[in-house]
């Protein structure tokens, strides 16, 4: 029996300790925030006109709201056409340092984003409004004030396509739609390929290979145009070139790959060439002899290319995406084969280790810079 009061004595403490825990944890409610009093920047009816540079930016600021608790306040930048009320606002931005910032750095790019949204066309000025939302938690409060903010945008799209190809009797694959090569997606609105071209013969770019695609161009080799009819470009010289595309400021160039190269550290040279095999590959054979140092065998490689951009001739080179000291083994994880065009040529960062059982053999090595697959490389013993 005392047992059985014990059990019914417990069980009605954990009722009660659940009825309390309810009571005090589960009815939480948000700590009160006060609006934003005074926006500081950007002054009101500014003027700005965008530029295509990754780094510029425009800094939003506003005055330090108070808490109920004590605690941080989240930030975000609303924006919506002029007459709105922020109800639905086009865009919204978290400020810096996770929301937690009174300030948010917005690059061009987004704000071009956004102008777009408001109505404003490519190359195009008009306005739209903005202000700040603050909340403890989900509640947003808006600031007192709003502000206009005038944009010149960017002369890029507005409906920036998901997949490109390219196309054409100067291409690689000819007419057939179906197999037009595809772009590799860079970055937002980045579209890049490593592809040859024939010289004097027309080709174009599309958003699909099927059905009535989206047709794109270049009247000039610099800017980059949606066609509504039967535009082409042509290139003057037949090559290998590497075509970047950017839709957001409506931008194409190119870079001419005139030679890739097997960059052997040790020698600091290239020790023999890859030839292009079509569709983005290159592929060279020779032989691979490490260099014998006092503290062992030195394997260290990576590519070097020869390039021509707007008839200025440069060297560049591709090596490792992430970074790596050690040789592979046979069971290696791919991306320790990932290439990236490197920002400065050295003798021996960002490099590769070949495995021991390459040395004084005859290698195959084939670099594959293809739209549809991760940037890489392949090394076979022969």
């Amino acid at each position: 029996m005392k047992t059985t009061i014990n059990y019914i004595g417990l069980f009605f403490l954990a009722i009660i300790s659940l009825h309390a825990c309810k009571t005090d944890d589960m009815n939480y409610e948000d700590a009160k925030v006060t609006a934003v009093k005074t926006l500081y920047e950007p002054a009101d009816n500014k003027a700005i006109k965008l530029v295509s540079s990754a780094s510029a930016s425009l800094y939003f600021e506003w005055e330090a709201v108070k808490v109920e608790d004590s605690g941080a306040a989240l930030y975000e930048v609303l924006f919506d056409k002029v007459g709105g009320d922020f109800s639905k606002p086009l865009y919204t931005v978290v400020s810096d340092n996770n929301g937690f910032s009174n300030g948010a750095t917005i690059t061009h790019k987004v704000l071009n984003k956004i102008a777009a949204l408001a109505g404003i066309e490519p190359g195009s000025t008009g306005d739209l409004i903005w202000t700040v939302g603050a909340s403890r938690g989900v509640n947003r409060v808006l600031a007192e004030e709003s502000r206009t903010l005038t944009i010149t945008s960017l002369n890029g799209f507005t409906d920036i396509p998901d997949e490109v190809f390219i196309t054409g009797e100067g291409s690689e694959t000819g007419t057939d739609l179906a197999t037009s090569l595809p772009f590799k997606l860079t970055a937002s609105g980045e579209f890049e390929i490593y592809t040859k071209l024939e010289g004097g013969k027309t080709y174009h770019f599309v958003d699909r290979t099927s059905g009535t695609p989206r047709i794109f161009y270049s009247p000039n080799g610099t800017t980059l145009r949606e066609s509504t009819g039967n535009d082409e470009i042509t290139v003057d010289k037949t090559g290998i070139y590497r075509i970047s595309l950017d839709f957001n400021v409506s931008t194409i160039s190119y870079m001419e790959v005139k030679s890739v190269g097997l960059w052997f550290c040790p020698s600091n040279e290239v020790i023999w060439n890859l030839d292009y095999h079509g569709k983005g590959v290159w592929t060279g054979t020779g032989k691979i002899t490490f260099k014998q140092e006092s503290w062992g065998k030195d394997q260290r490689y990576k590519f070097q290319i020869e390039t021509v951009s707007n008839g200025t001739a440069e060297t560049k080179q591709i090596g490792t995406l992430n970074t790596t000291d050690s040789a592979p083994t046979d069971g290696s994880d791919p991306s320790y084969y990932y290439v990236r065009v490197l920002p400065n040529v050295t003798q021996w960062d960002d490099k590769w280790k070949f495995m021991d059982k390459f040395d004084g053999k005859s290698t195959t090595i084939s670099l594959l810079m293809k739209g549809d697959a991760a940037y890489t490389h392949t090394i076979t013993a022969n």
